[in-house]
């Protein structure tokens, strides 16, 4: 199979209404299976939208913990095999080690990112507080909710990806990556911030997903003190925010959200 690095593809379909029918063609989002190669060896294989792919190793390799910075990935290649596409990065050797520890060479989803976790201490791993008392006002979130779907061109055509944005203090956009995974698009966004330089602290992380824990757990390794989802979070998404000094926003609408954890950041 041929893995084109496109966000989408036409192919052929089948329209119908109850009033007509007809042949067309149909753009969808690309979903093929990527494998994370540490230091030559496989650690997991997510099915990812073939896009953004050096923003989403760094990404990934900074909320999983495995690096605990920029200076610490060495080098990212794309390869294109035939069953798929390889994300070869070298780390420094110490980092490496962490990573046959975890022994996670398994295959993940685009719904799972726990894939190869052996124990429930590695699966709600601890992080540390964020540490930072940024205030964001409403408005900032309402401005933010407004304009996303401009930095959403995958969604626009497929009406299939999922996006995260980091926004600034005033509402202002500032990068946004697609993907058909939630956990990817998160990781795409951080790694582009991590690689712009873009400070975590001066703003918050946008999603248009739902927020389970993992979602938290990636926003506060990167360190955004304030995480918005449009849709609702899990309990235990709530409970770990809280617990990370991060503040959950969701369920947000238009001129509406509900603020779950740490509400003293919004103004």
């Amino acid at each position: 199979m041929n893995y084109a690095r496109a966000g989408h593809i036409a192919v052929n379909a089948h329209s119908r209404t109850a009033q007509q029918e007809h042949d067309i063609q149909k753009e969808i989002a690309s979903e093929v299976p990527v494998a994370l190669v540490y230091n030559g060896v496989s650690h997991a294989v997510m099915m990812v939208t073939p896009e953004d792919l050096k923003d989403f190793a760094l990404g990934f390799s900074l909320s999983e913990g495995i690096i605990n910075g920029a200076e610490d990935m060495q080098s990212i290649g794309v390869r294109e095999e035939e069953n798929g596409l390889l994300l070869t990065m070298q780390i420094p050797e110490e980092k490496f080690m962490g990573v046959l520890r975890r022994k996670r060479n398994l295959t993940g989803t685009t719904s799972c990112s726990l894939c190869g976790i052996e124990s429930l201490e590695e699966a709600v791993r601890p992080l540390p507080p964020v540490q930072n008392s940024l205030q964001i006002s409403s408005g900032a979130i309402y401005k933010a909710y407004d304009n996303l779907h401009e930095y959403q061109p995958e969604k626009m055509i497929t009406g299939a990806v999922h996006g995260a944005a980091f926004v600034d203090t005033e509402g202002n956009i500032m990068l946004a990556r697609e993907d058909v995974g939630r956990h990817n698009a998160l990781d795409k966004m951080i790694g582009a911030a991590v690689k712009e330089g873009i400070d975590p602290q001066s703003g918050f992380a946008l999603l248009t997903s739902r927020c389970s824990f993992e979602m938290v757990q990636k926003t506060v390794a990167f360190g955004a003190p304030v995480l918005v989802a449009i849709s609702a979070p899990t309990t235990l998404a709530v409970e770990l925010a809280e617990e990370a000094n991060l503040t959950l926003v969701a369920l947000a609408r238009k001129e509406k959200f509900m603020v779950f954890s740490h509400a003293e950041k919004i103004i």
